[in-house]
């Protein structure tokens, strides 16, 4: 039998995965919240490696090239537990911008220590919206989802940590 319905729709994407349909939904929204706020971050963060300038150029962007290369390693893993627990992710660019709690940058320049800055704030936003999923998570016994999180957390407060030491004695 093919994979639609008598009206000729087609089914819902459906996935067994032990988890109330109560869950999937909740879970689902928010790993697809988060991972909108992850594409944010990251293209903040291409954005700042792009335009980065000054006396420190070499180090913050390389820095800001590893801490890209950690966001977007999440992504893959983000978008495929919402849909192992039976719901849906993302599915376009618009997505992304209606769903993201990240705010973009466009300015045409942005001093060094302003973007190191901007991006500890995120980073720190983002740790925030993970622990809060992680207490979803929780209240549905998804301890799958809940452990990646808490990789994730630890990479983010990671971030943060090394943009505060950076940006601590600045005047910006």
């Amino acid at each position: 039998m093919d994979n639609s319905t008598q009206s000729g729709r087609q089914a819902p994407l459906k996935t067994p995965s032990g988890i109330s349909e109560e869950g999937v939904r909740d879970i689902s929204a928010g790993i697809t919240k988060l991972l909108a706020d992850v594409f944010a971050i990251y293209l903040k963060t291409k954005n700042f490696h792009w335009h980065m300038s000054g006396p420190h150029f070499r180090d913050y962007h390389l820095l800001l090239d590893e801490h890209g290369d950690q966001l977007f390693a999440m992504t893959d893993p983000l978008a495929e537990r919402a849909r192992k627990i039976g719901g849906g992710t993302l599915r376009s660019i618009g997505e992304i911008s209606r769903l993201q709690r990240i705010s973009d940058n466009d300015a045409d320049f942005v001093h060094p220590h302003e973007m190191l800055a901007e991006l500890r704030d995120d980073n720190s936003a983002l740790i925030a919206s993970m622990r809060e999923l992680h207490d979803l998570c929780d209240q549905y016994d998804d301890v799958a989802t809940a452990s990646l999180l808490e990789n994730w957390i630890d990479e983010s407060e990671r971030r943060v940590w090394f943009l505060f030491e950076i940006t601590r004695n600045t005047n910006r």
